[in-house]
């Protein structure tokens, strides 16, 4: 039997693994879902934190390390408020579950969808 004529598994369409799959590897688990968390949390959550600290690290150039201090603390502080809530590190498994999901269903990365949309 060649390559071709192999039957289509219909859990594994596109031989990426099982799309309804909710089972986590560790590097899903440390790496990835904690990328999409701080992603998340930068761009929608703690938006004023970045700005103020992007503002003063422009303004402060070379000495931005000891100026911006109290900024960067700010933005730390927010961050790590939103990576220790359960419920927001849950709506970003989901999210990544979701896309991994969407990846191993229709064999398309999750950049090139969007950009054929």
């Amino acid at each position: 039997m060649s390559y071709l004529e192999q039957p289509v598994d219909p859990r594994n369409p596109h031989g990426l693994g099982d799309p309804n799959d909710t089972k986590l590897r560790k590097v899903e688990v440390e790496v990835l879902i904690p990328k999409i968390m701080r992603d998340r949390a930068k761009a929608e959550l703690c938006t004023k934190e970045v700005a103020d600290f992007e503002a003063c690290c422009k303004t402060s150039s070379i000495f931005m390390v000891a100026t911006c201090r109290k900024e960067n603390s700010a933005l730390r502080d927010c961050l790590t408020l939103w990576y220790q809530n359960e419920a927001f590190k849950e709506e970003c498994r989901k999210i990544y579950l979701q896309e991994r999901s969407d990846y191993r269903s229709t064999g398309i990365p999750k950049k090139h969808r969007v950009e054929k949309i």
